[in-house]
């Protein structure tokens, strides 16, 4: 395959897994509608994930599977991160959510800096200070510091899931010879355990997987499969490309989620929130440049793409 192939296929493979996450949000919210509750969800669909990519994958597992300390808060910090997503879409408002999270490029810096003491470049000040921005923005209100700073149990779950995420890629720079599909599974069963414990303490399991069977199995199925799949053509495809070409286009999940939700929830942005979210895109498009050194390529960026 020539290089302009190749080139062709990544931002496809980009601009699908923007695509799936700008959607991904009405299914969750549909099975939660459905009374299958967001443990429930994050439990059955991220162990289909792992089941398959075991399968997929064994002859990786069985070459290069080994285990190092740093899997388990690298399990913990991502699958708390895509429960707080799921958790965070399906009920609250989709674009809040989403821009709450995609304030990650602040977390990232601020951790790069105190954790691996890296020095943060002028842009990476201007990433904090866009963010920071941002936030406000789309938060305020009257009597906004007076009060409870967030209005919605959705807006601490997608702040959550966005310093998960942050957390989870600096650490992961320190598991870069473990292989991906390993790191993936590690996720996935994150995720699960996350679900698991909600629903244990909850004392919910045995009912709600009671109601696993028929439409509510189905796009659990689906879901699993797609969330795999969606990570074998994002892994394999963006390490093509350069990691500020890779944001790029991953920003276009917010234009999908936009347009879905304005379509099928009837969700729309007001002038604050689309003021705050174009600070926040614009710092998530800066963020490949937050430290003084090399840009990074898009497989040290983008190491984990799930949410």
């Amino acid at each position: 395959m020539n290089l302009a192939k190749q080139k062709l296929l990544a931002v496809t493979c980009a601009l699908t897994t923007a695509l799936v996450w700008g959607l991904m949000w009405f299914p969750f919210r549909t099975l939660h509608e459905a009374g299958f509750s967001t443990a429930a969800t994050s439990l059955t669909v991220y162990l289909v994930s792992a089941a398959l990519g075991v399968v997929l994958y064994r002859e990786v597992f069985r070459r290069e599977a080994r285990f190092e300390f740093i899997l388990l808060p690298l399990a913990l910090l991502y699958g708390w991160c895509n429960f707080s997503y799921t958790w965070a879409v399906s009920e609250g408002q989709v674009m809040r959510v989403l821009l709450l999270f995609y304030l990650s490029p602040l977390w990232s810096a601020l951790f790069s800096w105190l954790l691996l003491h890296e020095r943060l470049s002028r842009i990476g000040w201007l990433v904090i200070a866009m963010s920071l921005g941002g936030m406000l923005v789309i938060l305020y209100r009257p009597g906004l510091f007076s009060g409870d700073f967030f209005s919605s149990r959705a807006d601490w779950l997608a702040l959550s899931g966005g310093i998960s995420f942050a957390l989870g890629n600096v650490l992961s720079k320190r598991a870069h010879a473990l292989p991906v599909a390993l790191k993936s599974a590690m996720v996935w069963l994150g995720v699960a355990a996350c679900g698991l414990a909600s629903l244990l303490w909850r004392g919910q399991l045995g009912a709600e997987l009671m109601l696993l069977h028929g439409e509510v199995l189905l796009i659990v199925l689906v879901l699993g499969v797609t969330l795999l799949a969606t990570s074998i053509i994002s892994m394999h495809g963006l390490s093509i490309l350069p990691a500020t070409q890779v944001m790029t286009l991953m920003l276009m999940e917010l234009l999908f989620a936009a347009i879905s939700a304005y379509l099928l929830a009837g969700e729309r942005m007001q002038l604050q929130e689309w003021i705050g979210g174009a600070l926040i895109a614009s710092a998530s498009l800066l963020s490949g440049h937050i430290v003084q050194k090399k840009p990074a390529t898009a497989a040290e960026l983008v190491v984990i793409t799930e949410h």
